[in-house]
């Protein structure tokens, strides 16, 4: 598996090794012993599969207790994916980084806790399937504001995107309540 790391260390874009013919591919997307060798000893308590429509944007969503790591890849189509840093200790507090993730290149990213972290769908559809290390637990989850300019994430969007109600009353990072 290739690592690439990002500007957000601890935020990993992971590349599987893909091995394909005329039948189709295989790939491993989770293998305990091939990620704790490269620094994930998560414990996935649960996984979840969403599929949304093209300018369909979901997030930037974290709970403040009980949160969660992330595994996420596409199963189908294609997304813009952000996570945005929201440790007040860390010195990239704030900071969002985002990476194209797709049926076609694979990639799957791995999103630590004490992050925020939202996609926006670029294609038809998408199908996104994800790991988390602890369990939803509504009366902790936040939404941070996606357009929020202190973020300055450059979205690739013509136009407002579909928000739930949720999204569409978000914080701004100003008022988030964020971790220590």
């Amino acid at each position: 598996m290739k690592v690439i790391e990002t500007a957000l260390p601890g935020v990993l874009i992971l590349e599987p090794r893909v091995f394909g013919d005329e039948r189709g591919f295989f790939m491993e997307s989770w293998n305990a012993k091939a990620f704790a060798d490269i620094g994930i000893t998560a414990s996935f308590v649960q996984d979840n599969h969403s599929r949304s429509a093209k300018n369909v944007l979901r997030g930037l969503h974290y709970q403040i207790q009980h949160p969660q790591g992330k595994l996420l890849r596409v199963l189908q189509g294609s997304v813009f994916d952000v996570v945005v840093d929201l440790r007040r200790s860390s010195p990239h507090f704030g900071k969002a980084i985002s990476a194209e993730l797709s049926s076609d290149n694979k990639r799957m990213i791995w999103v630590p806790e004490g992050f925020a972290h939202g996609f926006l769908v670029t294609s038809d559809t998408a199908d996104v399937a994800y790991k988390v290390t602890d369990f939803w637990v509504p009366q902790f989850e936040r939404s941070l504001l996606w357009s929020d300019p202190a973020l300055g994430i450059g979205w690739p969007s013509s136009g407002k995107p579909v928000l739930s109600a949720k999204d569409e009353s978000a914080a701004l990072l100003l008022d988030a309540e964020v971790f220590s």
